[in-house]
Formats: structure tokens, C-alpha cells, sequence
């Protein structure tokens, strides 16, 4: 029941979250999970993994999903990080540096797992 809960109010916040995008050009960022440690003798969490929705207009990073305290990084294609920063608490919207051009790799580091898409800038 719980899980039925929780499936109706994830699939409601993303309604609400795509209709919000829908009037601009902004561009969702497909990401995808890797654990950090795949050592780890515990094995991975038990729990699903939530993958953030991160969406991009210009240099401004709109998160429709909370990612806060999370640790953000901007990598180059030389797996260089470029930009770094933590996301507040209650950062709906990030501004990455105007001098960034080009494509990088955007890696969002929460907990154990890191998200990672493509992102132009």
C-alpha cells in the first residue's frame, strides 16, 4: 500500500514539475546512476533509487526533484572537474559560470550514488 502511495505522489509531482517547463525552452537532462564504491562489501541500498530531474536553460540549472546537500560537479571530456559546488537546502534552481562553454558531463553526487548526464552549455 505504502509503495501505491508513494508511486500516485511521484507520478503527481512530475506532472506538476513538466507542466512548470513547458512554456520556456528548457531542456531535461537524462541522467543515470552509478554507484561510487561498487567494492562496497555491503552491496548496494535496498531502498530504490530516486533519480533527480534536473532540467537546463542557458547556464541555469532547474531541479524538479530536491537535491539538496547534494555535491554538483561540471566535468570536461578530459574527466576534469571544472566546476564544483554543494546545492543548499531548498535550491530549486542553480546558475553555473557564463565562462563555461561546450559539452561537459553534469555528476550529481548524493549519498552513495552519483547521477550523471551530458549537459551544452
Amino acid at each position: 500500500m505504502k509503495k501505491k502511495v508513494l508511486t500516485i505522489i511521484a507520478i503527481v509531482c512530475i506532472a506538476f514539475t513538466a507542466s512548470a517547463f513547458v512554456t520556456g525552452q528548457v531542456d531535461y537532462i537524462p541522467l543515470q546512476v552509478t554507484d561510487i564504491d561498487p567494492t562496497n562489501p555491503h552491496g548496494p541500498h535496498k531502498d530504490p533509487v530516486v533519480i533527480p530531474s534536473v532540467y537546463l536553460d542557458d547556464h541555469t540549472l532547474y531541479f524538479g526533484t530536491p537535491c539538496d546537500g547534494c555535491t554538483l560537479n561540471v566535468v570536461d571530456s578530459n574527466d576534469v572537474v571544472v566546476y564544483t559546488t554543494v546545492t543548499p537546502v531548498g535550491t530549486s534552481s542553480l546558475v553555473l559560470p557564463s565562462t563555461l562553454l561546450g559539452e561537459y558531463e553534469l555528476q550529481i553526487i548524493q549519498g552513495d550514488y552519483c547521477f550523471y548526464g551530458p549537459i551544452t552549455l
